[in-house]
């Protein structure tokens, strides 16, 4: 259990760290990303929004307990990701560089793997 808990936190910190970092720019309105996600066609008011569902989803995966509510934030973030990924095929066609967001999908999906095999973990140690 505790390798299980190690690979969770390391992942899911890394995760979430990257996630928060890409959210501060849009939350502030940084110039490079209100030319990027309008470069996307996305409203100027979609950028503050999509920064703190961003953020909210990073605290609810990092916060312990509130199962239900952990299954909504990666939801959220996995579309998120998704839906960024299809916006830049859409817009530039597909670049090599890319499969960076792939490598962020793995990551996440690699968050959300140990999250689940941590809990069956607990729950078999009846804690």
């Amino acid at each position: 259990m505790k390798k299980t808990k190690i690979l969770y936190w390391t992942i899911t910190g890394i995760f979430a760290a990257f996630m928060i970092s890409t959210s501060v720019p849009d939350i502030v309105k940084q110039k490079e990303a209100v030319e990027f996600i309008s470069n996307l066609g996305y409203p100027d008011y979609f950028i503050p929004f999509i920064g703190v569902a961003k953020i909210l989803g990073c605290i609810a995966i990092l916060v312990p307990g509130f199962p239900r509510l952990k299954e909504w934030a990666y939801a959220g973030l996995f579309f998120d990701l998704i839906g960024a990924s299809f916006s830049l095929v859409s817009k530039f066609g597909f670049k090599v560089d890319m499969l960076f967001m792939a490598v962020c999908i793995a990551v996440l999906f690699a968050s959300y793997f140990f999250y689940h095999k941590l809990q069956k973990e607990l729950a078999a140690a009846g804690k």
